[in-house]
């Protein structure tokens, strides 16, 4: 369930006879300030009139090679069926009579980097841009067509003057963990070049799969490259019996990149080090640390884990070489992150080097292991990336640095005068992230994030100084591929979430609108990405997923942003589908008898059939339930604590105890240090202060159970219609300390946290200033 902005979009009321009507959008495509243009230009002023461009309209360029050139011909031939025809550009001859289309880096020296201005009257469109900048001013201009075809095409007159707020837009596709061909990459290559995407960050090594060609180290590939019994996590998605992998030829590799460069793409290749080396150490066993005879640790952490002798400073060397003569970007991506030191903890040789050098601890041999390889690629004349943790045990000199783990390690790189590439997983930039907390999403890793998480994110912490502002060169989204294995899904995880992404790369802020994004120029794009056969994440009908809304009487009206999209609905709980009930654009009201419950469900079908997930509304008329006489103000709870294992909350209540403590609000981290296993139950009275409808959730729905006044609340009714005052709150709580199995990764368990949201919307945690025993 979507309970993370729960009640701040969902609608309610308690009442005798309320109605509810969703509003059509405030903004229509006629009066988009933006002209459906993503991402939202710096500046846009329109004029009056139109421009008809047709099979007469002559084009004229600096260049009749150029690449942005044969891209606009491929553009009109293919996609508008427009054959004009095409000259070189003399400013000195005028044109009379007809229209005009011209592509001129002329006037482009006053521009600002990858600035272009597109200026249309109604005899003639000029495109003033130099490199990329003419290539984003033409992708902007093709964005101004109708996504269906005719024999003309009116196009407003305007004078667009753009530019970006940052210089690196990246976007990372792993595939070590899902292999995808050359055609599949180039496809969301041809993506970025439309959003305006100038880096395409390509994620070719991990322990599940090597899948770059080096020729010095054939087995990186022919080993490598390959696996066996394919599962992460609790999802199976390939036959055990089938061997899975795949490779990049280096011929492969020098295609992508010229079909990235042709675009304005730099492809920035990542070669992890020293974790995540499981597929190098598989087909190169020697260099792994070598593991002692008494060791506990699993053998899996000694394979994922180089040594850092001196053959593997060769060996990396030799590799990265090789990549970098295939790759001409400024920059190689080293990894550096998730690196567990038990390994090097346990090796002699490890030992011998910390002493050696007078390293204080594995930090440390991090940062000599990395600085050792920018020293490398310095020499080169490139210069490293590498994810957050490469700040362990002190920077590499002159490393750029991509904060993951959250904004800290991007603020303290910043803080340290080093560049800095904002894609925090914990801000809506992670695209394997579940779009929504449905169980009806697609299986994917984690968290969700959802578009307007994405779409809201300011890359520029308010926690650094204007001079250290300028270190945040950029943003990036992560494509990690686990759960990930064909393109339909790929396509569907990063769209739309790619656009979103591609505003908060490009536009100022003051430009951003999200309400105008989401609800006025995706729908063009909406429409252009069925007329081209790619999957995406259709927005559901409702302002939220599911919600429970109290009250006599609702009227509702659902609405999809997707052009030509039908709405089906259900009244009998069942998810719709498209034999069921077609909403004809007429609001629905319900009369909901006293102590009686209706259930609203809606689903979205495009014109190419893709569906959304189902909506869910259910209605309540309940009155309020009274608060208890309770007036002892005594601030806390009370607790049993039950050292046994259990597997599921509702085994504690066969188990007594006497004892019981008190606390100051739900906490069991204390309890976890003594006990591997336990199950606790808090007693006390929580405050409400004033009337109205609230939402309660908890971190997890396995693990704990909460209850209000003797009523469970759960994920489909998670909320009560509370009058103001004290009410019983009930709170019961399992933990068993996770088993780490041989090769596996330590999954924790989700911690005690209870969560309310009040009628205007505010979430916060349930903490000690709202508890009383």
């Amino acid at each position: 369930m979507n309970t993370k902005n729960f009640l701040k979009k969902a609608l309610f009321a308690i009442s005798l006879a309320f109605a509810i009507t969703l509003p059509a959008n405030a903004q229509t495509p006629a009066d988009d300030p933006h002209l459906g243009i993503i991402p939202a230009p710096a500046s846009i002023k329109k004029t009056t009139g139109v421009f008809v461009f047709s099979q007469l309209t002559r084009i004229k360029v600096d260049n009749p090679k150029d690449k942005t050139t044969a891209f606009l011909k491929d553009f009109l031939l293919n996609n508008r069926h427009f054959n004009n025809r095409l000259s070189k550009y003399n400013p000195k001859v005028r044109t009379t009579g007809g229209t005009t289309l011209i592509l001129t880096a002329k006037g482009a020296d006053k521009l600002p980097k990858e600035g272009y201005k597109l200026t249309i009257t109604p005899r003639r469109i000029t495109i003033i841009g130099k490199g990329a900048g003419l290539f984003y001013g033409m992708q902007t201009f093709m964005q101004l067509f109708p996504v269906a075809t005719s024999g003309t095409e009116k196009l407003p007159c305007v004078v667009i003057e753009d530019a970006p707020r940052f210089g690196y837009r990246g976007m990372m596709l792993d595939v070590s963990r899902h292999f995808f061909t050359v055609p599949q990459v180039k496809k969301v290559i041809e993506l970025l070049a439309t959003y305006k995407i100038n880096n395409f960050h390509w994620h070719l090594v991990d322990g599940q799969g090597w899948r770059i060609e080096i020729k010095k180290y054939p087995k990186l590939t022919q080993v490598g490259g390959y696996r066996d019994q394919t599962m992460f996590g609790t999802n199976r998605d390939w036959p055990d019996s089938l061997s899975y992998g795949g490779y990049y030829t280096q011929d492969d590799i020098r295609d992508v990149v010229k079909f990235a460069a042709d675009r304005f793409i730099n492809v920035v290749p990542e070669i992890e080090m020293p974790a995540h080396s499981d597929a190098a150490l598989r087909a190169y066993p020697e260099l792994r640390c070598e593991q002692p005879a008494d060791s506990k640790t699993p053998a899996r952490s000694f394979g994922s884990l180089y040594c850092p002798t001196e053959e593997t400073f060769t060996f990396l060397e030799n590799v990265l070489t090789e990549v970098m003569a295939l790759f001409p970007s400024k920059y190689i991506h080293v990894g550096g992150d998730e690196a567990n030191k038990q390994p090097w903890k346990e090796s002699a040789f490890v030992q011998n080097l910390i002493k050696e050098k007078g390293f204080k601890d594995e930090n440390e041999v991090q940062s000599y292991f990395i600085q050792r390889m920018e020293k490398f690629i310095n020499a080169k004349g490139r210069s490293i990336i590498g994810w957050d943790e490469i700040l362990e045990g002190g920077l590499a000199p002159n490393a750029t640095v991509m904060s993951w783990t959250g904004e800290e390690g991007g603020i303290a790189a910043a803080k340290q005068k080093h560049n800095v590439i904002m894609t925090p997983q914990t801000t809506g930039n992670y695209f394997d992230h579940y779009q929504s907390g449905s169980p009806q999403e697609p299986v994917s890793f984690g968290r969700y994030a959802t578009l307007d998480e994405t779409y809201n994110y300011d890359p520029v912490s308010k926690e650094l100084t204007p001079e250290e502002q300028q270190y945040v060169i950029g943003t990036q989204g992560n494509l990690w591929t686990e759960y990930v294995p064909t393109m339909a899904k790929l396509q569907y995880q990063i769209l739309p979430r790619l656009f979103a992404l591609s505003e908060v790369a490009w536009s100022l802020p003051a430009n951003k609108d999200y309400n105008n994004f989401a609800n006025v120029r995706l729908a063009k794009h909406f429409a252009r990405l069925d007329a081209k056969g790619y999957n995406y994440r259709v927005p559901i009908a409702m302002p939220v997923i599911d919600t429970m809304v109290f009250g006599q009487r609702f009227t509702w009206a659902p609405v999809s942003v997707v052009p030509g999209a039908k709405i089906y609905y259900t009244l009998n709980g069942r998810d719709p589908l498209d034999t069921d009930l077609e909403y004809n654009g007429n609001p629905i009201t319900f009369a909901i008898p006293a102590n009686e419950k209706r259930e609203f469900k809606t689903r979205v079908i495009t014109p190419s059939g893709r569906r959304s997930i189902a909506s869910r509304v259910l209605m309540y008329n309940r009155t309020l339930m009274p608060a208890v006489n309770y007036t002892a103000n005594k601030p806390g709870l009370t607790y049993k604590l039950l050292k046994t294992k259990f597997t599921t909350p509702d085994q504690l209540d066969y188990v007594t105890t006497k004892d019981s403590a008190m606390i100051d609000q739900f906490n069991a981290e204390p309890f976890k240090k003594d006990n591997p296993s336990f199950g606790a139950v808090y007693n006390g009275y929580i405050n409400i202060p004033a009337d109205g409808a609230y939402n309660f959730s908890q971190a997890s729905y396995t693990d704990t159970q909460l209850f209000i006044d003797g009523e469970k609340l759960t994920e489909t009714e998670p909320a009560l219609p509370l009058a103001k005052g004290f009410h019983k709150i009930t709170v019961k709580y399992i933990y068993n300390q996770p088993v780490l199995q041989p090769g596996a990764y330590r999954i924790r368990q989700t911690p005690l946290k209870v969560f309310i949201t009040a009628p205007d919307g505010d979430k916060r945690e349930i903490d000690a200033g709202m508890l009383y025993n």
